[in-house]
């Protein structure tokens, strides 16, 4: 069902623009300013002296058919938005929140506000937004060429996924004041990744210029500063006369004095070996001779042991209880608050022990700082491997299953959240032939060094070899009867429907 609506321009010329239920008043300017020959990003629409929101349809806007709108003049500044990017799943766990917010003006275009946020809210946390290629996969498991992955957009009931969509400002798009949230998904494309990449220098050439000349304004200010801070060192207080005279002819100044031959100082022994390799393994364990797991050598514990008691049924009936009950969803301050938090655990890290297990059960341990990224890793792990020419990749434990890059665009305190000592596992790609996997993994200098891994006693209990006795026995009659006590010295008994007759 259709409708049509009067917009008259400032000049009071009027014309008719047909609409939908679903139109949205963007398009409706659009289409006016495109008849008055007029740019839609200088005007806006108002009705009854009143400022249309020109994200909302002609269903949500309150008009009726026949309505009359004005066009007025936009300010010339550019209005400030709270904007808000609800990320997936794998990018949210990068982040530590699921919610990343900024405030940007409204002249700016959406690509311009992906990179904003990859690049500056997101920045060293390794969310990858507007160059992410997926490799293409063959029915027999092997990768291939890389495929262009676009973010897709989602603004209320818009769907922006084409570079065409990018290049619109939040301004075209109707949002010119307040809040904004985009829900971000990705979509596989069929384009490759170098076609994509060619493309986006295509499309947003002009935002890349416009960028390197704020970067080469910003870069002359800095100089600026930098040679205004030289020349007050250099305009600094002179020192006083008397004191250069001072200074330059002391036997003048103080005839009398005698001046001591002062010791001369001993010379400070350096040291001229090299220094060490920061990226050598501080210790080096080597692979268990035994074939059982320790694990599995020490005593194990009777069943009784782990027979669940009163307390541990009241416990896990209480929380049963607690998970059933609604919560409140946490704000975004509370969020904003929690990732703070979190960020300032990771800040206060100075240093971690991360230990990698190879394929043939060795085992080399690293001193990992916060300036650590995986290729530093990769790095280090290749200068002890006998064939450091193959291929590989590190993944943590558990699932789901995180597989470490060979990039510099990750830390792994910041990146991958390493607070605590770490376990890293090291994975052969598929293509290292099986005759490089039967070998040893570490270098013969590597190897001389290694160490066997040491495991520690677990202290034994003294009740464990304690014969069953008669206090023993005692205790769990007692234990039994305090059980069966109904709280206040009772002892529960058979009730009375449930006993039998004598016969």
């Amino acid at each position: 069902m259709s409708a049509t609506v009067k917009v008259v321009s400032t000049d009071l010329r009027q014309v008719p623009i047909k609409v939908t239920p679903s139109t949205y008043l963007t398009d409706v300017l659009e289409q006016a300013c495109r008849k008055f020959n007029l740019t839609p990003d200088r005007y806006l629409l108002k009705h009854k002296d009143k400022e249309l929101d020109l994200s909302n349809t002609f269903r949500n806007s309150g008009l009726i058919a026949g309505a009359k709108l004005e066009l007025i003049a936009k300010s010339k500044s550019p209005a400030v938005l709270n904007i808000a990017l609800q990320l997936p799943q794998p990018e949210a766990n990068l982040l530590g929140a699921p919610r990343a917010t900024a405030k940007l003006p409204s002249d700016y275009t959406i690509w311009k506000v992906l990179r904003h946020f990859e690049s500056v809210v997101c920045k060293g946390k390794g969310v990858n937004i507007t160059g992410r290629g997926v490799p293409q996969t063959n029915a027999a498991g092997n990768s291939g060429q890389l495929y262009y992955e676009t973010p897709t957009l989602q603004v209320e009931s818009r769907v922006l996924s084409s570079f065409v969509d990018f290049q619109k400002t939040m301004s075209q798009l109707g949002y010119n004041k307040g809040n904004v949230l985009i829900r971000l998904s990705f979509q596989r494309t069929d384009k490759t990744f170098v076609d994509a990449t060619e493309d986006i220098s295509q499309y947003f050439k002009e935002e890349e210029a416009a960028q390197q000349e704020r970067e080469g304004a910003a870069g002359e200010a800095t100089k600026k500063t930098d040679s205004a801070a030289s020349t007050q060192e250099k305009n600094e207080t002179p020192v006083d006369a008397g004191t250069q005279n001072e200074t330059a002819h002391p036997s003048s100044a103080t005839p009398n004095n005698i001046t001591e031959p002062q010791p001369e100082p001993e010379l400070m022994e350096v040291d001229t070996t090299t220094p060490s390799d920061p990226l050598a393994p501080v210790s080096i364990f080597s692979a268990p001779k035994n074939s059982t797991p320790a694990a599995a050598a020490h005593a194990m514990e009777p069943d009784e042991v782990f027979v669940p008691g009163i307390v541990q049924a009241q416990q896990h009936q209480h929380l049963l209880k607690t998970q059933a009950q609604n919560r409140r969803l946490l704000s975004d301050r509370e969020l904003q608050q929690k990732a703070d938090e979190e960020a300032a655990r990771l800040a206060a890290v100075r240093s971690i022990d991360v230990r990698v297990r190879f394929p043939d059960n060795t085992s080399a341990q690293w001193k990992v700082y916060p300036d650590w990224t995986g290729a530093k890793l990769y790095a280090a792990v290749r200068g002890v491997m006998a064939h450091d020419a193959q291929r590989f990749h590190m993944v943590l434990p558990g699932t789901p299953r995180v597989v470490l890059a060979d990039t510099d665009a990750t830390t792994l305190v910041r990146g991958h959240g390493f607070r605590h000592n770490t376990l890293v596992n090291l994975v052969w790609d598929d293509s290292v032939p099986d005759d490089v996997r039967g070998q040893p993994f570490l270098k013969q200098a590597a190897r001389s060094h290694a160490t066997e891994v040491v495991v520690p006693d677990l202290p034994q209990g003294d009740d464990e070899d304690e014969a069953p006795g008669p206090s023993t026995t005692k205790r769990a009659a007692a234990a039994a009867s305090s059980r069966s006590d109904d709280g206040d010295g009772k002892k529960k008994g058979v009730p009375k429907w449930l006993k039998l007759g004598k016969k």
